[in-house]
């Protein structure tokens, strides 16, 4: 009898700790197992019960994240749409409103008055060659003043500037008007000699676009000292607010079929809006005089439906804006963690045990049986 009392004893004593650890909802054997293994696609393999079996009061691990959707294809360029033309001599078609508006003020504006002064003034030097020539006018007139022809050659050129300059006005205040609080903001770095693109509100990713090399510009389709690696990308119909500056010397990010055109200054933000109106891609070039390889700077653009630009993004690893956050939704269950009651019967600090050792070596707060001295007998 006294060896089955001392064995049951010994048990006892064997698994009061395995005990205690089930009380706090701590697997008893937790600490000797190893993780569970990774298998390649990178999530780790279910663990079978007893062999590291995880508790099931713990979070659930995160799980991989999926893969970037595919873009979706590239557009090819138009010919004549876009980019320069050969024989070409007139402004490339344009594609944004004020694009639109410039190419009307350039063909209905100034270039019929510039015809009109152009012939007028060809028709009076002819006409003083024949009329005023030595044979057909031996005695020279001596008139020195005529008030008429004075007051009209001053009144008239002031009322040609003031017919050119109501639309002129109208076009620069189109140009500079800043952008709306729905417009979509790209970031454009020039460097010496590429450039790179942020997108700020769609995940902060970057892009770094250079020129191709002529075979593989001719391979694709697209003309050569053009064509780049990764295209800018804009979505058809939205107002876009191009930010521009320059990491090292001043560039200029122009974009003819845009009638668009704004330095990059080192140390500064420039601020260009557009709105491209049919999908197409758009070639450009830095146009300000960077170094020694300015001409091999080209920028190309491509306009696409909104739903492919969304498709675009996310195959960039970008975001949407009303996309949830990771963090927000982190941040809310961290406060659902932080604000949870422990549950009713859960395990309390055992009184026999003696008192823990703090991370600086000062004892924890005994227990109130130790702190009143009661043995509990």
């Amino acid at each position: 009898m006294t060896f089955l009392k001392s064995a049951a004893a010994a048990l006892g004593l064997i698994l009061l700790p395995a005990a205690a650890l089930a009380q706090q909802g701590v697997p008893a054997a937790e600490a000797l197992q190893t993780p569970a293994p990774i298998v390649p696609g990178g999530a780790p393999a279910p663990a079978t019960p007893g062999e590291g079996a995880p508790n099931p009061g713990a979070p659930a691990a995160d799980a991989t994240p999926a893969a970037n959707p595919a873009a979706p294809p590239m557009l090819r360029p138009q010919g004549g749409i876009g980019q320069p033309t050969q024989g070409g001599f007139t402004l490339q078609p344009q594609v944004t409103p004020n694009g639109r508006r410039a190419a009307w003020m350039h063909n209905a504006v100034l270039m019929p008055i510039i015809v009109a002064i152009s012939i007028f003034v060809l028709i009076l030097l002819l006409w003083v060659i024949a009329r005023y020539r030595r044979s057909a006018n031996p005695t020279p007139s001596k008139t020195s003043h005529n008030t008429l022809i004075e007051v009209i050659w001053t009144v008239a050129p002031v009322l040609l500037l003031v017919a050119i300059a109501i639309p002129s006005l109208g076009l620069l205040a189109a140009q500079f008007k800043p952008a709306g609080s729905d417009a979509l903001t790209i970031k454009a770095v020039g460097n010496q000699w590429y450039w790179t693109y942020q997108y700020p509100d769609n995940g902060e990713f970057e892009l770094i676009s250079n020129m191709l090399p002529d075979d593989e510009a001719a391979r694709r389709g697209e003309p050569r000292l053009l064509a780049v690696d990764n295209r800018i990308v804009v979505p058809v119909g939205r107002e876009i607010k191009m930010i521009v500056t320059s990491n090292d010397v001043i560039h200029s990010w122009a974009v003819p079929a845009f009638w668009a055109k704004m330095d990059a200054v080192p140390g500064r933000l420039n601020e260009l809006t557009f709105t491209v109106e049919r999908p197409g891609v758009y070639y450009g070039q830095c146009s300000e005089l960077c170094g020694a390889r300015h001409a091999f700077m080209p920028i190309a653009v491509e306009a696409v439906s909104p739903a492919a630009f969304e498709a675009w993004v996310r195959s960039k690893g970008g975001t949407m804006p009303g996309d949830a956050q990771p963090t927000e939704a982190a941040n809310v269950a961290e406060a659902a963690d932080d604000t949870t009651t422990p549950a009713e019967g859960a395990a309390q600090p055992i009184a026999n045990e003696p008192a823990l050792q703090n991370e600086v070596g000062t004892p924890a707060v005994a227990t109130n049986q130790s702190a009143t001295d009661n043995t509990g007998n």
